[in-house]
């Protein structure tokens, strides 16, 4: 009997001068593990040293999305009796992040599907990033008992207004419109017109720039659709501009309106030590000089995510028995600041040299 090849969860090539890393773990929606990261950085290097990629585009197979996010299964598995698989993890991912980032060449990123957690990661970061009729864009980590990483408590905070207080508290998915407001996207293409631009691309000379290759994507982009959270700008800038949870619940209870409401009820589902501690994440990357800064503060807390009862009631709701039905270990009211130090340690290896 034949055997048949088993196809790599990244497939790495280059087409005409642009060199592609398509993730192709479609079972797990392309969720990333550690020999992905290791892929991906790999062909980072390979096409920054190449003469002939002028530029670089992520994609994601099959039809569901991007990437939904790390493998927060394999942590949850290895976190209490392993941790250093968890903790390797993270540092690899994060340092990816950052050359996402500091990319000397264009760097493309199709955001059509889903695209959360770990898949903001290696695209919002990105210098051309592309959303799509079907994304839904979201940092989702307050309903597993986590906090925003990948590089979101720089990101998030550039935002406009408390916008992405909003988005990170919450946890909230959003489309293209709204991705391209919070400044985690540039340009709208429709899915029908993918085809179109990922030719355009392939065509450009290994000499383009990235001008070039953003006029490539300007000539296939469209004006995005109106977004319903429009309407809503106004009230997340009153009841986000504060520095305590318990202040923009009261914020959120004085709106009096559906959307305080519902806004309300999607808070109150949420860990609230997540809640807290990627509050102080946010408030302190506003503060922050750049994204190295901010990444190697979320290192340390992931760190002490490992030892969180909560991150693993989280997952285990949400990933392993899906009950989506978490019992959190304490209330807003519980949160000492002992525990939130317990996210600031600095007791290990910085994951960047100053």
């Amino acid at each position: 009997m034949e055997m048949q090849a088993v196809a790599p969860e990244v497939i790495v090539e280059s087409q005409g001068a642009v060199g592609r890393i398509r993730l192709n773990r479609t079972r797990a929606l392309n969720s990333l593990n550690v020999p992905m990261i290791r892929l991906i950085a790999e062909a980072l290097t390979e096409f920054e040293n190449d003469p002939t990629v002028a530029a670089v585009m992520v994609t994601g197979e099959g039809e569901r999305g991007l990437c939904a996010g790390g493998d927060i299964r394999m942590i949850y598995e290895s976190g209490r009796e392993r941790p250093a698989e968890g903790a390797q993890f993270w540092r690899e991912e994060f340092i990816v992040n950052s050359r996402i980032s500091a990319y000397p060449k264009p760097y493309i990123a199709i955001m059509d599907g889903i695209v959360m957690g770990g898949g903001v990661g290696i695209s919002a970061h990105g210098s051309h990033r592309v959303v799509t009729e079907r994304t839904r864009l979201a940092m989702p980590e307050t309903g597993i008992g986590y906090f925003p990483d990948v590089g979101a408590t720089w990101l998030l905070p550039h935002a406009p207004g408390e916008f992405g207080t909003y988005l990170g508290l919450t946890g909230r998915d959003i489309g293209a419109t709204d991705a391209i407001h919070a400044r985690l996207a540039d340009h709208y293409v429709p899915t029908g017109k993918l085809d179109d631009l990922i030719r355009a691309l392939t065509a450009l000379p290994s000499l383009a720039t990235a001008a070039d290759v953003d006029a490539a994507i300007r000539r296939v982009a469209v004006q995005a659709p109106s977004s319903p959270l429009a309407a809503h700008l106004k009230a997340i800038d009153r009841c986000f501009a504060f520095d305590t949870i318990e202040e923009i619940l009261s914020a959120l209870e004085a709106e009096d309106t559906d959307f305080g409401r519902e806004t309300l009820a999607l808070l109150h589902s949420r860990s609230a030590l997540s809640m807290k501690l990627t509050l102080d994440l946010l408030r302190a990357g506003r503060k922050s000089a750049s994204l190295n800064e901010c990444l190697e503060r979320e290192y340390s807390a992931t760190l002490g995510m490992l030892s969180n009862p909560d991150f693993y009631e989280g997952v285990r709701a949400a990933v392993i028995d899906k009950d989506r039905s978490p019992k959190w270990s304490v209330g807003l009211s519980d949160v000492t600041e002992e525990m939130r130090a317990r996210f600031a340690s600095r007791d290990h290896l910085p994951l960047f040299v100053a």
